[in-house]
């Protein structure tokens, strides 16, 4: 925060506290503490943060909004994929148009026990199309928000059966975000919190750093990208385990099991190795390392492919967060 951003603060602070009246100068202090309360609704963080609750309450802005087929403009009408579309690129997220592509995007979620609110949810119930044709968006307890069919509104209804795909967009707090926050700088406007727990196997991602030079932060990203620090996952391509590795590749690399977090990091810290010397530079790495060095290689650079770039820019966000 510069010089002009702390002073443009303590003034606001000040008229904040002189429209409290006189009770702020008495020398009570719960009076001051009271005063300060009032100047921390504005900085409890970023208003538009894509956090579970943003999404739930994002989505129901669009309550009663008709259904129309093909529809991204909330004001003329949504088609389910819309909805999820408009939803998300408000809070940040670029998705895909189509239902089939947003029911890939983002991690899988095993089932509707591990599903948080803000998750997608989806269902193939027609066999015209290659993937789901229908998607929601979770709200907890039960309950989704959908753009249904011709006919009838955006609505909240109860989940009606087991999806076909469950998706997490959002990516998981950070350290640091998980922290409880037990009070605010009434200057700068950020949060005072206790210490953060370590990131899951965060000593297999050290082991691999000093080993490879990958950077541990990165390693640690890339798990939480790929699987969300779930070392039994297996995406519908048939990637596995911590770090997502396809048969193939684990093979290639000489992981026996890549369900094994151990060996699945080493191997991927050792890809990863690689492929920054290959390339020379950690976001042509991570293109490589999710979509294959020959699509770096034909589009001399990252590929086009929004999943790679959302890919690329989430990776390198959670390891600057980590760092």
């Amino acid at each position: 925060m510069s010089v002009a951003d702390v002073t443009s603060r303590i003034q606001q602070i000040q008229s904040q506290l002189a429209m409290l009246g006189p009770a702020t100068n008495a020398a009570g202090g719960a009076d001051f503490a009271a005063a300060l309360d009032a100047t921390s609704t504005d900085v409890a963080g970023p208003s538009a943060a894509a956090d579970e609750q943003a999404v739930v309450a994002e989505s129901k802005k669009y309550l009663g909004v008709p259904y129309v087929w093909g529809g991204t403009d909330p004001s003329k009408g949504l088609d389910c994929s819309g909805l999820v579309q408009v939803v998300y690129r408000h809070l940040g997220h670029d998705l895909p148009r189509l239902s089939a592509d947003q029911a890939r995007s983002g991690r899988p979620v095993a089932s509707m026990a591990d599903a948080r609110p803000g998750d997608l949810l989806a269902w193939d119930n027609s066999s015209r199309n290659n993937g789901a044709d229908h998607i929601a968006i979770y709200v907890g307890d039960g309950k989704m928000i959908e753009a249904p069919r011709t006919g009838l509104n955006v609505r909240l209804v109860d989940v009606p059966a087991t999806p076909d795909a469950i998706r997490r967009i959002l990516p998981e707090q950070s350290a640091a975000a998980a922290a409880p926050v037990v009070g605010w700088n009434a200057i700068t406007g950020t949060p005072l919190r206790t210490a953060a727990a370590p990131a899951p196997y965060a000593d297999l991602f050290s082991a691999a750093s000093q080993k490879y030079g990958v950077p541990a932060t990165l390693l640690s990203a890339v798990a939480k990208q790929e699987s969300g620090y779930d070392a039994r996952a297996v995406s519908p391509a048939g990637a596995r385990g911590l770090m997502q590795l396809m048969p193939g590749t684990a093979k290639s690399l000489g992981v026996a099991d890549p369900l094994d977090p151990a060996q699945a990091v080493d191997g991927a810290a050792r890809m990863l190795r690689d492929l920054t010397r290959r390339f020379g530079s950690t976001e042509l790495a991570l293109a490589a390392y999710n979509a294959g060095p020959g699509a770096v290689l034909k589009y001399g650079g990252i590929p086009p492919y929004p999943e790679t770039q959302r890919y690329v820019r989430n990776v390198l966000s959670f390891a600057k967060a980590a760092a």
